[in-house]
């Protein structure tokens, strides 16, 4: 039987990971961590204002024998909705019909959440236990009109942990389409500017 967790961060920190945290000398530093409280439980408005503005995730989930497997999740941003402190939600659009989350979760809600935002560098896991939902209300709240995709249903997530990385070896890329404008309000701005200069040589 599993014990249950004492420590928040003891969904990731297992026996294992702790004995080698021991051998490694990192232990002592995470006890202390454990002891300030751990890692949060509960999704703030720091993380929910992070969350809204994702248009990527990973989803990892992995078989009852423990055959992992990792998955891309995109959408618009705000498609990865916070339901409550406690609770997230997202339509899962129809793919390539392979169904392996769908399978891993019937056997094993465990899943973590993986978002990264390359542009500011900035990375959360987010550990839960998730299900498929089949709710065509639910699906409606979720759901983006104009996004061309088609939602098959509901995949719920009960928040257990998460946790913030720093943004070490995480490299610094762009958004197309943040580019995309950030380039066209440079060529407004040289436009303007060049037409001023006209105005003024005119005179």
């Amino acid at each position: 039987m599993t014990k249950p967790p004492i420590h928040s961060s003891d969904v990731a920190f297992t026996a294992a990971v702790k004995a080698i945290q021991s051998k490694r000398g990192s232990r002592a530093s995470y006890a202390r961590m454990e002891q300030a409280g751990g890692w949060e439980t509960e999704i703030d408005e720091s993380l929910a204002a992070f969350i809204a503005e994702q248009r990527s995730f990973f989803l990892a989930t992995a078989s009852a024998d423990g055959q992992p497997y990792v998955q891309h999740r995109g959408g618009p941003p705000g498609f990865l909705h916070v339901r409550d402190p406690r609770t997230l939600a997202f339509a899962d659009f129809r793919g390539n019909r392979q169904y392996i989350t769908l399978g891993n979760l019937s056997e094993n809600p465990k899943v973590q959440l993986f978002l990264i935002d390359y542009a500011r560098r900035a990375r959360v896991k987010i550990w839960g236990t998730a299900r498929a939902v089949e709710d065509e209300r639910l699906l409606a709240e979720l759901s983006h009109p104009g996004y061309d995709a088609r939602p098959e249903r509901a995949i719920v997530v009960d928040v257990v942990a998460w946790d913030a990385n720093c943004p070490q070896h995480i490299p610094q890329r762009l958004e197309a389409a943040d580019v995309a404008r950030a380039l066209a309000e440079r060529d407004e701005t040289i436009a303007r500017l060049e037409e001023e200069l006209r105005a003024l040589r005119a005179r």
